[in-house]
């Protein structure tokens, strides 16, 4: 076992099906089954990738505010529905269901935590607005 600290915000940490856990590269995408804990410090919108939208089919994503604040949106199911606004403030989280298309807005710099699978994660462009 290993008996060095874990930089979060530099490494992730994997939750394999048979109970092993184990660090690794954060990976946005791809994925080989394992639930993925990753940290983040981002201080722009383009760090969280703000003009686009993000689906997980594999699994409901955990998303938690750290430290600053922002916005998760997800995106209306329906034609002509508006956005659903979650605001996220240090100490927070915010389960987005699987299959459901969400971005985050910063208010200001944040720590941001994920837990989920990424296998099969997808994502597309938002609209003008």
């Amino acid at each position: 076992m290993n008996q060095t600290s874990i930089d979060l915000f530099g490494r992730a940490i994997n939750f394999g099906r048979d109970g092993r856990v184990a660090t690794g590269e954060r990976r946005m995408a791809t994925g080989d089954g394992d639930w993925q804990l990753a940290t983040f410090h981002v201080e722009s919108d383009a760090e969280v990738h703000a003009d686009h939208w993000e689906v997980h089919p594999g699994s409901d994503e955990a998303v938690c505010c750290l430290t600053g604040a922002l916005r998760l949106y997800l995106r209306p199911e329906h034609a002509g529905d508006d956005e659903t606004m979650v605001r996220l403030t240090p100490g927070t989280a915010f389960v987005v269901p699987r299959n459901r298309w969400h971005r985050i807005e910063l208010d200001e710099p944040s720590d941001i935590m994920s837990i989920g699978l990424r296998h099969d994660t997808r994502q597309e462009p938002v609209a003008a607005r």
